[in-house]
């Protein structure tokens, strides 16, 4: 930032005060040509000044954004109470992190069909392959009704109606009705999770949107680029939020904690821009690329700024709206949620030794997947409560055997569970997965078709890999991949 301050008053001396040599040729022109120089003159110097402006604008807020992220971190880090603007504890500090998250009494009976709604959701590919910035949507509804509608839903966040935002609304009410199901049957479970995360910090509860357009609620969703979770955080930004990430367990695949550390993000985002839709716009680029735009636009509303954002994240309020229009307005569409098993009542513990979802499956008799749907941030299957408290979740109605049985759970087989590697462990409990040979397999390379409708990040979340390794494996020196070839995906 200082070489360019620097470069800029060199510039701004170099057009204040022109070389002399210059002189001698003054007499030759006329005044209209010196008025005129002048005039080019004055422009870049104006110019340059507002630049100038913009950059130490740029660094304030930049450096109040990397002051507000180090100070959560290290407080989280310390184990003491959160910087919270808001006055309303967080989920996470210590001691509160013992409490059990409250759900709704509608969640009832099994979990076993929240994990083919994942799967689904995830390969549905209903409302892809548009191109909304030249797409424009027809409906039988006319503009008056949808702008009624938008109005009675009374949002915190404004929600204007352009053309931009009615194709969203027609896209998620009319075009992909049966992924849309799938996001009610799962909203169903995962947005009181969400609602009670942001009324823990004051914000608008309209913000558990967001988790749609982000992984149409898929829990262990991972991007091509690496984000993962139901909240799609980057590996340093999730850091930086106080989550857990290493060789057992990636807290961004949490609902409840991946929800905390989005909800802390956004207020400090909109602590540094004053407006809910700048907030939630640096959420999905990044808030260099809001500053950017800002800059470029001169103004600091989204709509101002929409044509210089990113192409992917121009879309992102718009289809935020659209979600939230046909989550609201589902019966108007015939629009179902499709029928999902969810417990009635899940209780949490503290596990402070190393524990697998085998030996909790085999000696109490639930199904590993319940137990996979419930601690998806466990993603080897082993909860590692050896490095200290963890959070582990079980429907209600096997708690009391879960406390009665722990001794018998934890000596369960241990030698078998515990012996080998991580990945060896986690083959034997799910017969589907295939560990990489980064991590230790030698048997024959697993091959995968490419369908339509995937990528790399789709693909290595579904065989429990990442991209880097798929890249690595295929010589792929880029994320582009065609119908129909086939890729290595892991060793047996």
């Amino acid at each position: 930032m200082k070489k360019t301050h620097t470069l800029l008053v060199l510039l701004l001396l170099a057009v204040s005060f022109p070389a002399p040599a210059g002189a001698q040729f003054l007499d030759h022109k006329t005044r209209k040509q010196l008025e005129r120089e002048n005039d080019q003159l004055r422009q870049r110097l104006e110019a340059l000044q507002q630049e100038i402006e913009w950059l130490r604008n740029d660094a304030q807020e930049r450096d109040s954004l990397v002051k507000v992220m180090n100070e959560a971190s290290e407080n989280e880090a310390a184990g003491m109470e959160a910087v919270d603007y808001f006055d309303t504890p967080s989920y996470y500090e210590k001691p509160a992190r013992h409490n059990q998250p409250t759900y709704s009494d509608n969640m009832t009976d099994s979990l076993l069909s929240v994990w083919y709604l994942h799967r689904q959701a995830r390969e549905n590919t209903q409302g892809q392959g548009y191109d909304m910035d030249s797409v424009r949507f027809t409906s039988e509804v006319p503009d008056r009704v949808l702008i009624e509608r938008l109005q009675r839903m009374n949002s915190f966040i404004q929600l204007p109606y352009n053309e931009t935002v009615k194709n969203y609304m027609v896209l998620y009410s009319e075009k992909m009705p049966t992924k849309m199901g799938q996001i009610l049957g799962l909203a169903k479970y995962y947005m009181p999770i969400f609602e009670e995360a942001f009324r823990r910090y004051g914000l608008p509860l309209e913000l558990k949107y967001m988790a749609i357009i982000e992984s149409a609620l898929n829990p262990v969703a991972v991007s091509r680029v690496g984000a993962t979770g139901m909240w799609q955080f980057m590996h340093a930004t999730a850091r930086n939020y106080g989550l857990k990430i290493d060789s057992y367990i990636d807290e961004r695949m949490d609902p409840v904690a991946s929800a905390d550390a989005a909800a802390r993000y956004l207020r400090d985002a909109y602590r540094i821009f004053g407006d809910w839709s700048l907030a939630i716009s640096s959420y999905n680029c990044g808030s260099g690329n809001v500053n950017k735009a800002i800059k470029r636009s001169g103004r600091r509303d989204f709509w101002s700024i929409y044509p210089y954002l990113p192409r992917e994240t121009r879309g992102y309020v718009p289809a935020m709206v659209g979600a939230m229009y046909a989550v609201n307005y589902a019966k108007e569409y015939g629009l179902e949620p499709t029928p999902v098993q969810i417990p009635e009542h899940v209780d949490t513990f503290m596990v402070n030794r190393n524990l697998h979802f085998r030996q909790v499956s085999e000696v109490l008799g639930i199904p590993i997947d319940d137990l996979r749907d419930l601690n998806p941030q466990y993603y080897k299957d082993i909860v590692p409560g050896a490095q200290g408290d963890q959070v582990f979740r079980l429907p209600y109605n096997y708690s009391n055997a879960f406390l009665d049985s722990q001794d018998t759970i934890y000596k369960y087989k241990v030698n078998e569970m515990f012996s080998g590697s991580v990945d060896e462990g986690r083959a034997a409990a799910r017969p589907e997965a295939k560990p990489a040979a980064a991590s230790g397999g030698t048997g024959q390379w697993v091959y995968y078709k490419v369908r339509r409708g995937d990528n790399l990040g789709k693909i290595a979340s579904r065989h429990h890999t990442t991209v880097k390794n798929i890249k690595s494996w295929n010589g792929l020196k880029s994320d582009k991949i065609r119908e129909g070839q086939r890729l290595k995906v892991g060793r047996r």
